[in-house]
């Protein structure tokens, strides 16, 4: 289970990363493996669904944009990658980035110098976000008025 969990944190980190961050991390490290695509990144539409106050029925919330894509190490290694957006090169690197990081050979380069680098910016935008919405935040009191 714990293979699985942090095949999760990383595809995770990998989805959410912005493009031009992760291929300036990926560039750094001047790897380039042969591989091949089994499934062209392609766009399509995947339906969101939500639920009032979390316990509700179901509704259809809307509709994103998502891409795919598959490849194959020469070693015969695969990775996958589903990504919010329509850009076909981030996908078809973080499918990539996913595979290499199920093999033995390159998982701990990759994890120190383009997973967790990528998983701090992200966890360090989210608390930049955090401060700004303090920031604004407005605490509403109700007054009672006396009977």
């Amino acid at each position: 289970m714990q293979a699985l969990q942090q095949r999760q944190r990383w595809m995770s980190v990998l989805a959410h990363s912005q493009p031009a961050q992760l291929r300036s991390h990926w560039q750094a490290l001047n790897l380039s493996p042969s591989y091949h695509s089994l499934r062209a990144p392609e766009i399509g539409l995947a339906q969101l669904q939500g639920r009032m106050g979390a316990t509700g029925r179901r509704f259809v919330l809307g509709d994103m944009t998502v891409t795919r894509a598959v490849v194959q190490l020469e070693n015969g290694g695969q990775g996958y990658s589903y990504i919010s957006g329509r850009d076909k090169a981030h996908a078809e690197l973080c499918a990539l980035i996913d595979a290499l990081l199920q093999q033995p050979g390159s998982h701990e380069l990759l994890q120190q110098r383009l997973i967790e680098p990528l998983a701090a910016l992200q966890q360090e935008q989210r608390q930049q976000r955090a401060r700004s919405v303090a920031a604004s935040r407005v605490d509403f009191f109700t007054l009672v008025r006396g009977e």
